[in-house]
């Protein structure tokens, strides 16, 4: 099974059946924010699946490769962070473990 692993993007050549990812040639599954670092909304969520959709078909024919699926993650992480800097998405105060991995946050003055 290829995998790509950001701080916010996993994908996996993989299906989900039962919580359990199951290794496919066929489809590749997005997680997006696997530890609840930020607030979505449905707009922003859609952005990312959009992008990520777009990627994918802009491969299309080629044989997927852990740099083609690192590109495409490392491309959708590039996303989140212009989210986040555009105000569309912001931290989750609640998380776990908050860390700022894409800066501080911003407050108006």
């Amino acid at each position: 099974m290829l995998k790509s692993t950001t701080r916010h993007i996993h994908i996996f050549t993989a299906s989900v059946e039962d919580n359990e990812l199951i290794p496919s040639e066929n489809v590749l599954t997005l997680d997006i924010d696997p530890d609840n670092e930020f607030i979505w909304n449905d707009d922003a969520l859609q952005q990312v699946y959009q992008k990520f959709d777009g990627l994918v078909e802009s491969y299309s024919g080629e044989e997927l490769t852990d740099y083609n699926l690192r590109k495409i993650g490392s491309d959708l992480e590039h996303l989140v962070r212009d989210l986040l800097l555009k105000g569309k998405i912001s931290y989750n105060l609640n998380t776990r473990a908050l860390n700022y991995s894409m800066g501080l946050p911003r407050v108006e003055a």
